[in-house]
């Protein structure tokens, strides 16, 4: 009996490969314990095969425990293998994932496996920190890309909306990648909102000068580039397009405008012009016609090209039309008396289809506008003016010509008073009478240069030099067969007067 109790107590004991004091504690127990069963036994009478199955029994009883906490034990090892087999394999997932090398980290970690789990764990946590921040890092990067993306893209209003797919490589070299485009994409964002300010600017610029609604305008292309709403502008590619073609109807628009308001204000000073308007009436609209040389580049100036303003001068330029019409008979009649004042100064013969009759009859029948009458006489004015300019020398020399020929008129009605000596004032005459002998001395020659210069001035022209009417050469020839009929009678007279002498 005691063997079979050593024996099932030896099967306890070899399940145990350090037993400490509980474990010599439970050994003596069961000792006790068989030795207080064989007693029993004893005194009940068992025989011996029953003692030893149960015996037999006892110690298959004693294995199964051992087994089952063994099993247990060996699981709890396992479990402990495989955590620490995913926390290596967590380890060097992200270590890869961060793009660091995991050298070193995967040798055999000394101590028992409690102490090696718990070792790694501190490494894992900080590995799971920075793999954090660095996922924050990349979540910040690439939410800033997808919203300028989308801001590029004209998805306004949507940036609260953008998904951006989880990064699995969260290396360096991927993050700095990332801050390039970001980079890349913040450069071109700002070009474009530049490009945008630089537009809206051109388009302030020109609805202050043709007096537009800046903002109605801004606003049609897209509602953010309202100031007053105090949010991002839109710098899509579509509202780029817009706004450079709005800024080219706006330059067309302001294009015509310049021209009309040239227009006007030209017809302005040709009115006032025509009607003598005072300075201080042309002041008024000195913003109109200031603007007559001024290129288009030039007119800046807030609603100097507004609707309101060329309006305003539309109905100023009908006012003085209307004005004009009802002067412009007086204004051609006084043009005609300033072509009569030119042509008498020459001693030329206005048109004859100018005279002031014809021009009342014409404009009273409304078959000639007065205007092109006007303009007819300031070109003839014109003419006469130059035709005044190129006959002064000769109009000098026949001026001299003619007093000279008054003098000789003088002359000879002096010479026939026979009472020229005893008349009152004759010694005055006298010396008239040797002035006027000088001055007709020299009437050959000064006649032989009229002709002269007027043949050059005809043979320039290929026109006939007209004094008062008359060709001048005619009335020159006239002179000289007058003057050479004059000499003819004198020798007569003189030879006459020879032959009764003599006799």
């Amino acid at each position: 009996m005691m063997d079979s109790c050593e024996g099932v107590g030896g099967v306890m004991r070899s399940s145990v490969q350090e037993p400490g004091v509980e474990a010599v504690a439970a050994g003596t127990s069961c000792g006790s314990l068989l030795r207080e069963l064989e007693r029993i036994w004893d005194e009940v009478g068992e025989s011996d095969d029953d003692r030893e199955k149960m015996l037999q029994q006892l110690e298959q009883e004693c294995v199964e425990v051992y087994r089952r906490k063994v099993d247990s034990v060996d699981c709890a090892r396992a479990s402990l293998q495989q955590a620490l087999a995913h926390a290596e394999a967590d380890f060097s997932a992200l270590y890869t994932s961060l793009g660091e090398p995991a050298l070193g980290q995967r040798e055999k970690r000394p101590g028992t496996l409690k102490d090696q789990v718990a070792a790694i764990g501190p490494h894992l946590e900080e590995l799971r920190r920075r793999k954090e921040d660095r996922a924050r890092q990349f979540l910040e990067v690439k939410t800033e890309i997808a919203e300028i993306c989308e801001e590029i893209a004209g998805n306004y209003g949507e940036l609260g909306e953008v998904d951006v797919p989880e990064e699995k490589d969260l290396t360096l070299r991927r993050l700095d990648d990332y801050h390039g485009q970001l980079e890349t994409l913040q450069k071109e964002k700002s070009e474009r909102q530049h490009k945008v300010l630089e537009y809206v600017n051109s388009i302030h610029q020109l609805c202050s000068v043709m007096g537009m609604d800046f903002f109605e305008i801004v606003t049609d292309v897209h509602f953010s580039l309202n100031d007053a709403l105090e949010i991002p502008k839109s710098i899509s590619n579509e509202t780029l397009d817009r706004l450079a073609k709005t800024i080219h109807s706006l330059h067309a628009e302001k294009k015509e405008r310049v021209l009309k308001v040239k227009d006007i204000g030209t017809k302005m000073f040709e009115l006032w012009s025509l009607m003598g308007t005072s300075f201080e009436e042309q002041q008024v609209y000195q913003h109109i016609t200031c603007h007559i040389s001024s290129s288009e580049e030039e007119i800046v100036t807030p609603r100097s090209l507004s609707l309101e303003t060329i309006q305003e001068a539309q109905v100023e330029v009908e006012r003085l039309d209307v004005l004009k019409k009802s002067k412009m008979k007086e204004l051609v009649l006084k043009k005609r008396l300033d072509l009569e004042e030119v042509c008498k100064s020459a001693h030329l013969e206005p048109d004859a289809n100018t005279a002031v009759d014809k021009l009342i009859a014409v404009m009273d029948a409304g078959t000639v506008d007065a205007a092109e009458l006007l303009s007819n006489l300031e070109v003839d004015i014109i003419n006469a003016k130059k035709e005044v300019a190129s006959r002064k020398d000769i109009l000098i020399l026949l001026e001299r010509w003619m007093s000279a020929c008054e003098e000789e008129g003088w002359l000879e009605d002096y010479n026939k008073d026979e009472n020229r000596f005893a008349s009152k004032g004759a010694h005055l005459n006298l010396k008239r009478a040797e002035k006027a002998r000088a001055a007709i001395a020299k009437l050959p020659a000064m006649v032989e240069s009229l002709t002269q210069r007027t043949k050059l001035w005809e043979d320039e022209r290929g026109l006939s030099f007209m004094f008062d009417g008359v060709r001048f050469l005619s009335m020159l020839n006239e002179y000289k067969n007058l003057r050479e009929g004059k000499e003819v009678e004198k020798r007569r007279l003189r030879q006459k007067s020879k032959g009764t002498a003599s006799a």
